[in-house]
């Protein structure tokens, strides 16, 4: 659900799993199962991959806010 996204915000960083495990402390085979759609990540591991990146949560995710109409 979320993987995708993950996914393409680690490689337009143009780095590995592994590399993105040891900059992280996220294991290598966790951030494959969360790239993978196999499960959702936990939000601790969201919040780190965010604070890597220089990103929001919502960013990470993939999240759309649609325009309000009120």
């Amino acid at each position: 659900m979320y993987g995708k996204s993950i996914k393409k915000w680690r490689t337009d960083a143009k780095i590995s799993q592994i590399q993105l495990s040891k900059a992280t402390g996220i294991p290598q085979n966790t951030i494959s199962w969360i790239e993978s759609d196999e499960g959702i990540p936990n939000v601790n591991h969201c919040k780190i991959l965010a604070e890597y990146y220089g990103i929001t949560i919502d960013e990470l995710i993939g999240k759309d806010f649609p325009a309000k109409n009120w």
